[in-house]
């Protein structure tokens, strides 16, 4: 028996784990309008604060809502909790739409993105001047790329079957030690997400604009394109920081990976410095480190713990270690009108447990630059029939679709468990299914959306009748979790705490900025 069977069987043990996952999304989406082109209308006021409300954000621009769902152990549940709040904001935004791709929709001038705004309290100008640093730094193009993030953690009853009675020093340790296990077998293994799910094959020119990429793009009307292409959205044109590629963050462990990590909190940039920090009494960037802040780390994946009031998130990671993991990698998916299926989510389970039931060796010398490798192999040349790549430096390459048969192996394994736990067999047809599109690429969301492309002449033409669609959709939905008082008693509620926040404010912006950083200033 596998040492990953061995613990399989031990986790199903207590069949409850199966049925107790921890789950929450975050779905990001640009507002655009009628000529589907992005809209620069400010937050829609009817959605309250976007710097207090719980479920209704922006994020890098007042031009792209973010949805937060609460942590849910149900996946239908979860799901209707993402509606409802699409359904509220879609009837509160005029006769503008939501975008159904994670690149961006056209946009005339990239200076006229318009910036969030978080109000005039210390935080919320603090919100506003890091997205001012990330506009300097990268362009405000690839800061309106919208994604959707997943965040999973394990019920105790996992660890319980696992590791036994533990103390809770001991069981901080372990939960540390086991998601940063996962986390590096994500890595190893999670081109596979990108090549399932990735959906952005194609992109507007005004994306380019008359940039040199030095990619063969061919062209479907005006939409750039790459024929094997998956998730662009992942490469270098996207979410991807070149002044952090020699980072090489540990992800051997929390000490490890937080020594990193403050590293790059304090490693100056030479490139960042000529922007300046303060130019003629303006501020514009927190300063001028590769990092502002721990958020501009860009990674796939994240080890997060929900931190305190005032609490950095490196310091809720030391307090009490990891607590879930952040998967980042997910594009929007456009044939869903909340930009995620259940599907996805299901897989996800299979997929995450997997990855934490899985031996997982430590990283070595070059295993991150490999890993990379082959994510960008997938991001670029996913669908190529014959694309192979090596696992890690000191395997033999083999082929994509050989090696997602082998994890497709495993996961049916865990898919049975799940089933057996849960009733029905969802999580075994989603394997059934997404193996097939292992065999033919030409299934997968990238493969689905070239051929729409294809017969609509161009992504802008999809894009607004996936938009159209999706505006009638949501604008019918009935609410299944919340309701209309509990959207508007939020909207209030938000409004309220804002006004509280930048009441209480006793600090000078430029004493709260100090203070904020005065950690870089210590050895």
């Amino acid at each position: 028996m596998t040492e990953f069977s061995a613990r399989l069987q031990q986790v199903a043990r207590n069949p409850e784990t199966f049925k107790y996952f921890g789950r929450g999304i975050e779905r990001e989406t640009l507002r655009y309008d009628s000529n589907a082109q992005l809209a620069l209308t400010p937050h829609p006021n009817a959605l309250g604060s976007a710097l207090t409300n719980r479920w209704i954000t922006t994020d890098f621009s007042e031009s792209l809502l973010e949805f937060i769902t609460p942590v849910s152990n149900n996946v239908d549940e979860l799901l209707h909790q993402l509606k409802d709040v699409h359904h509220f904001t879609m009837s509160n935004m005029g006769d503008e739409k939501l975008w159904p791709m994670s690149m961006p929709c056209f946009v005339s001038d990239e200076t006229k993105i318009p910036l969030a705004e978080y109000g005039r309290s210390n935080s919320g100008r603090m919100k506003n001047l890091y997205r001012q640093g990330l506009k300097h730094r990268y362009g405000s193009l690839m800061q309106i790329i919208s994604g959707v993030h997943f965040n999973f953690s394990f019920p105790e009853s996992y660890w319980d079957s696992l590791y036994g009675e533990q103390d809770e020093q001991q069981r901080a340790e372990t939960k540390s030690e086991g998601y940063f296990a996962l986390i590096r077998n994500y890595y190893r293994y999670g081109w596979i997400i990108p090549y399932l799910f990735g959906a952005s094959p194609a992109l507007c020119p005004s994306f380019i604009k008359g940039r040199e990429t030095g990619l063969p793009f061919e062209t479907i009307g005006k939409t750039l394109y790459l024929p094997y292409a998956t998730a662009l959205r992942l490469s270098d044109l996207g979410y991807t920081n070149s002044a952090q590629s020699d980072l090489n963050i540990s992800f051997n462990g929390l000490d490890e990976y937080l020594t990193g990590l403050q590293a790059a909190m304090h490693k100056p940039s030479e490139r960042f410095a000529q922007l300046g920090v303060v130019v003629d009494g303006e501020h514009r960037q927190l300063n001028s480190n590769v990092l502002q802040i721990e958020n501009e780390l860009y990674a796939p994946i994240r080890p997060k713990r929900v931190a305190k009031s005032g609490e950095k998130p490196s310091e809720a990671l030391k307090r009490g270690g990891v607590e879930y993991i952040e998967v980042r990698s997910l594009d929007v998916n456009p044939f869903s009108a909340i930009g995620v299926s259940k599907e996805q989510v299901l897989f996800l389970d299979l997929f995450v447990t997997w990855c934490g039931l899985k031996d997982s060796a430590p990283m070595q010398d070059g295993d991150l630059e490999c890993w990379r490798g082959n994510w960008n192999n997938v991001i670029l040349e996913g669908r190529k029939p014959g694309l192979s790549f090596k696992l890690c430096c000191d395997q033999q390459p083999n082929t994509l679709v050989h090696w997602g048969k082998l994890i497709f192996e495993q996961l049916n394994d865990i898919a049975i468990e799940m089933d057996k736990a849960n009733g029905g067999n969802d999580y075994q047809a989603v394997c059934q299914t997404l193996v097939s599109w292992i065999e033919d690429p030409e299934l997968t969301m990238s493969g689905r959306l070239l051929h729409l492309i294809r017969q609509s002449g161009g992504i802008g033409k999809v894009g607004s009748d996936l938009g159209d669609q999706y505006r009638e959709e949501l604008r019918a939905h009935q609410y299944q979790i919340y309701n209309q008082q509990m959207m508007e008693q939020e909207v209030v509620r938000s409004r309220q705490e804002q006004q509280q926040i930048e009441e209480s404010d006793q600090l000078s912006f430029d004493d709260f900025l100090a203070d904020y950083f005065s950690y870089l200033k210590k050895s």
